[in-house]
């Protein structure tokens, strides 16, 4: 075996024979260079198996230098002619050089071709290389004279190998092949192959050409066309651009506007009609002349009209309808006062960005409706639940492939007034990723100070949003970025009550159900106690949507009877005489069994158990809490899947309780590890608000006393036992007396949003307000038993203060009462 210089090529295989001009510019290639200079111009050409690697394949070929010239830079250009083919058997490396020992690959002569087979094996070669050349019109007249004239497999397979334009993983694979005849084999599959390739691509390329010979033709026709009617003195080209330009005109663009669109029309005037910026143009241009820029409604001054409007389409909803009336008066008064200027024209008045939260199902869709039907505007809705494409606010730049404006102006479009009431629902389920952020881009069309001139990726003109009025939608305001919910007027709208869901029910829900099932004309009746017990046992939400489909299901049961009665056929009994009076025990026919049962929640005193309020989007729910000693010791065991708000609330309820204990009775901590835990642990749950139920089970569990039975609570606790207000109270209720509470404890800063609820609501409860934890414990537990007495020492002659403060507990729960107690003051309080 002889050892050669290792040359590493990049994407590049030398084959025997042909020559190969080759710039090396690389320090391992140059140092391989001049170490084959000085020895005897011999070195091993191996191609590298990734570009930026060190490693090569092991097959190469034996290459000499045949000239070489050293640039200034010492860089080399080098005619290189192949030998033979090896593979390394073993290799040393010396720095940036490395020597390799070859084994040769089959034999450097094959003695040409012996018998019939392989001459007709070579004869296939020649004719399919010469295909391949005059498909590609790339190899020399040379090359393929030398191929036709050779006699040895070794040399035509070389020569082949050489000019094929192939990747070098699949040359390197022919390099390597050691019997002739297989080699050469594998040369014809791959000349093959390559011309059936160009086959294929000839045959597309015809087809291209023949669609653009006709695409030419129906040209050269509409030429001839158009010159025809010039003649005739028509010209649909110039009415074309006429009718656009009579459009714009017709529009009264303001002079920014007004130029773009001139500027535009101008372009596409000088471009050929089937050039693809001439359809971008087209459609940017039929934008700005469908896009209402001053039509606008009249707004309605009927106070009375709207009321009877709201009222029709909705129930309760008394602060809403009360804000919308208030816009609707404001809005009357403005429009008077400005047509009273000196100009008598009515000058636009901007409305606020209304936002209506609450949750699902209780309307604020179909309340928006109510508003610009009651205003007299037109109605345009968008969803933004899960958009996550600034894009889809802005819209793109009319430069990219099926550009379009964004939904705003989409909006505008559909609703061909500037002043529609445009409702962008769950405004709270925006999304954002690498795309940007469509809550930022929402902030200039919700902000009233900068709509006015809102400008569209796809338009670049200024956009006047400002005589709009925008209403947003929302289930919670806490995934709201803070900038965007700074510039929209919130409207709570809270959940139903009972008494509210059944005369929902009655005036909206069940003729709707009757209408849209057939039954219409029908005589179908449900009584109060057929609703209460949907409500009840197959609904478990604040709103009346799981109502309505529930009803519906009775409906569609209600309408198959009367089919199968024979009602509403052909010849049959009419429809009208068709009657049905639903009650309460016939729900569970129609429906099924129970989806809920009430009062799942057990109702007998249990230590260490306490009944919390929580918020969710969907309403109001009961929180379980327990609270036990276990075996063991060390710090508390929290479970429920509880976030770190709610975590928070724990340590701060076991600090406090614990700098109560004594004086409520536990005189030392009880012996194991506590462990607190909140069922559905599939569930997450977050919030200060269930402070005050955590440290009633606390107290509980370290007193071994159950708290009275029937008692929900809800409230933030301080470290220093104070119980803050809280929110969505209504919610929170509507869960209480869904699980049938006798009693709730409330913060006594919500005092004024019990005042403001219905009369049933407030019926259904009994109530406490409180302000601190000890009087929530002195309603929940036995007063603790009074200390021994010390010796009677007079506190007078030693300078002390005695307070004693006492409550009767025959005289029931007392709002601030506290517990019987004694306090000593010398240089501070202690119990």
């Amino acid at each position: 075996m002889e050892e050669f210089p290792l040359l590493p090529l990049q994407e590049l295989v030398l084959f025997p024979h042909p020559l190969m001009s080759v710039f090396i510019t690389y320090k391992t290639g140059m140092t391989a260079i001049d170490e084959a200079l000085k020895r005897d111009l011999r070195l091993f050409a191996a191609c590298l198996k990734m570009r930026d690697a060190a490693e090569t394949y092991a097959e190469g070929s034996v290459v000499r230098i045949v000239q070489h010239v050293k640039m200034p830079d010492n860089t080399f250009r080098v005619m290189l002619q192949g030998e033979y083919r090896g593979t390394i058997a073993s290799s040393t490396r010396r720095n940036d050089l490395a020597l390799v020992k070859i084994e040769p690959i089959g034999s450097a002569a094959d003695g040409g071709a012996a018998n019939t087979e392989t001459l007709a094996l070579m004869q296939a070669v020649q004719k399919s290389f010469a295909q391949y050349a005059e498909n590609t019109k790339k190899i020399s007249a040379n090359t393929i004279v030398a191929a036709e004239k050779t006699e040895s497999l070794e040399r035509l397979a070389d020569i082949a190998c050489h000019a094929l334009q192939i990747k070098a993983e699949r040359k390197i694979e022919l390099l390597g092949v050691a019997e002739p005849v297989k080699r050469l084999e594998a040369v014809l599959a791959a000349l093959e192959l390559e011309n059936e390739i160009f086959a294929i691509q000839k045959n597309i390329s015809g087809k291209v050409k023949n669609r653009m010979e006709k695409n030419q033709r129906e040209y050269i026709l509409n030429e001839q066309i158009k010159e025809i009617n010039r003649e005739l003195g028509k010209d649909e080209k110039e009415d074309e651009f006429a009718e656009i330009e009579r459009a714009l005109e017709s529009k009264g663009l303001k002079e920014e506007g007004a130029l773009k669109a001139r500027k535009e029309l101008a372009r596409l005037r000088r471009l050929q009609p089937l050039s693809p910026d001439a359809g971008v143009l087209r459609g940017y241009l039929e934008w700005i002349i469908d896009l209402p820029w001053y039509e606008r409604t009249i707004d309605s001054g009927d106070l009375a009209e709207a009321q009877r409007i709201l009222h029709e389409d909705h129930f309760a909803m008394h602060e809403a309808k009360k804000r919308i009336l208030e816009f609707i008066a404001v809005r009357k008064l403005l429009s008077l006062e400005n047509k009273g200027a000196d100009n008598g024209e009515e000058a636009p008045v901007k409305g606020p960005i209304l936002c209506f939260a609450g949750p699902p199902g209780t309307g604020k869709t179909s309340l928006a409706k109510s508003f610009a039907r009651a205003l007299g505007r037109r109605f345009v809705r968008i969803s933004l639940g899960g958009v996550r494409d600034e894009a889809e606010i802005r819209g793109h730049r009319k430069t990219y492939v099926g550009a379009l404006p964004g939904k705003i102006i989409q909006g505008m479009r559909k609703a061909g007034t500037i002043n529609p009431v445009f409702l962008l629902d769950e405004i709270d389920k925006l999304a954002h990723d690498v795309r940007g952020d469509p809550a930022s881009a929402l902030l200039e069309v919700l902000d009233p100070e900068q709509n006015s001139a809102f400008t569209d990726h796809y338009l670049e003109l200024p956009y006047d949003l400002s005589q709009s009025l925008f209403i947003t939608t929302a289930n919670s305001l806490h995934t709201i970025p803070y900038p965007l919910l700074d510039r929209m007027e919130v409207i709570e709208i809270p959940g139903y009550g009972e008494s509210e869901k059944r005369a929902i029910a009655r005036g909206f829900l069940v003729p709707k159900a009757l209408r849209e099932n057939g039954l219409g004309s029908a005589l179908v009746a449900f009584s109060d106690a057929a609703v209460l017990a949907v409500i009840r046992h197959w609904t478990m939400e604040s709103g009346v949507r799981g109502l309505e489909r529930e009803l519906a299901r009775c409906v569609r049961r209600i309408a198959q009877d009367a089919l199968n009665g024979g009602y509403g056929q052909d010849g049959a009994k009419p429809l009208a005489s068709f009657t049905r009076a639903v009650e309460g025990a016939d729900i569970e026919k129609l429906l099924g069994k129970r989806k809920y049962k009430r009062g799942l929640f057990r109702r007998e005193p249990r230590a260490g158990v306490a009944y919390g309020l929580a918020w969710t989007e969907a309403g109001g729910a009961i929180l379980l809490i327990e609270s036990i000693f276990a075996a063991g010791s060390g710090e508390p065991v929290i479970t429920g899947n509880l976030g770190n708000v709610m975590q928070e609330s724990v340590r701060i309820a076991l600090s406090y309780v614990r700098s109560v204990q004594e004086r409520w009775g536990v005189p030392a901590a009880p012996e194991g590890a506590l462990h607190i835990h909140v069922p559905e642990g599939a569930v997450p749950k977050d919030g200060p608000s269930a402070g005050i139920a955590i440290a009633v089970s606390l107290m509980s569990a370290m007193r071994g006393l159950p708290p009275k039975a029937g008692a929900a609570m809800t409230g933030e606790l301080t470290l220093t036992g104070r119980v803050l207000p809280i929110g969505g109270l209504k919610e929170k209720l509507l869960a209480a007396i869904r699980e049938n509470m006798d009693r709730v404890i409330l913060p006594q800063a919500n005092e004024e949003d019990w005042a403001e609820l219905s009369d049933d609501m407030k019926g259904a409860l009994a109530v406490d307000f409180v302000e601190t934890a000890d009087q929530v414990f002195t309603l929940l537990f036995p007063p603790p038993a009074p200390p021994a007495q010390p010796k009677a020492v007079s506190g007078a002659s030693r300078g002390e203060r005695v307070c004693t403060f006492s409550h009767n507990p025959e005289d029931g729960p007392q709002r601030n009462s506290m517990a019987e107690g004694r306090c000593t003051r010398r240089t501070g309080w202690g119990f």
